[in-house]
């Protein structure tokens, strides 16, 4: 009688483990260590754009742009002039004709809902046309800087000068060209001396009302402020 034929220990292990190398030869094809490698490079994180800082131009008629397009007011021309050199401020117009002193300190609160960086003031031109007492006008200054900046306290003021023709009598016209300066000093704030530098007077750079610049004397307005917002900046 035959018995049959058994596998000793040793010899069952080496039969799997050549199954198993078979098996997994058999089974497609190697990993090639090339493809394990090469890892797609990972994205570049987009830069995070620094907040845009605001310049607010607070003013009447001559910072609204009056008789002009609205490309060719002092505000538009210097948000030209700021993104030409990619500095990061909007600038935004917040200004109407026939606004005095009076009128721009009671919308104040409104136009700082939200932040500003540099505040442009430009007011008080028809206070003067007006005869305006001087000392009602520069309280009212006064009182729209005390606001801005305790609304803001890091804010930055520029105060635009300005002058008024002889109509009303050398004394009150000069004292009113004496606002400017003074109150620039009493609240060591910027100050542009005389907004219509080179441009008040100039049939050529005036519309026909004699008083609110053209296309070409606007630029001029706009180098006027430059001169003294270029060191804000």
């Amino acid at each position: 009688m035959h018995r049959n034929k058994s596998y000793s220990p040793p010899a069952v292990i080496k039969l799997f483990a050549c199954v198993l190398i078979l098996t997994l030869f058999g089974c497609g094809d190697p990993v090639k260590p090339a493809e394990v490698q090469s890892q797609p490079p990972e994205k570049e994180q987009p830069k995070i754009k620094e907040k845009e800082k605001v310049i607010l131009c607070f003013g009447n008629s001559l910072t609204e742009g009056y008789g002009l397009k609205p490309e060719e007011s002092y505000p538009s021309l210097l948000q030209n002039r700021i993104d030409s050199l990619g500095l990061n401020y909007r600038v935004v117009n917040a200004g109407i004709s026939g606004e005095t002193t009076a009128g721009g300190k009671s919308r104040l609160g409104w136009v700082l809902k939200k932040k500003v960086d540099i505040f442009i003031l430009e007011l008080g031109a028809n206070d003067g046309l007006r005869g305006i007492p001087i000392e009602e006008t520069k309280r009212n200054l006064q009182s729209i800087i005390d606001t801005v900046q305790l609304k803001i306290p890091d804010v930055k003021i520029v105060l635009a000068g300005m002058q008024i023709p002889p109509n009303l009598g050398e004394k009150y016209t000069q004292e009113f060209k004496a606002i400017f300066p003074a109150l620039a000093a009493e609240n060591s704030v910027h100050l542009i001396p005389f907004l219509l530098q080179d441009v008040a007077g100039e049939n050529d750079l005036n519309q026909e009302d004699g008083i609110h610049p053209t296309a070409e004397g606007t630029k001029l307005v706009l180098e006027n402020i430059w001169r003294v917002l270029v060191s804000v900046l």
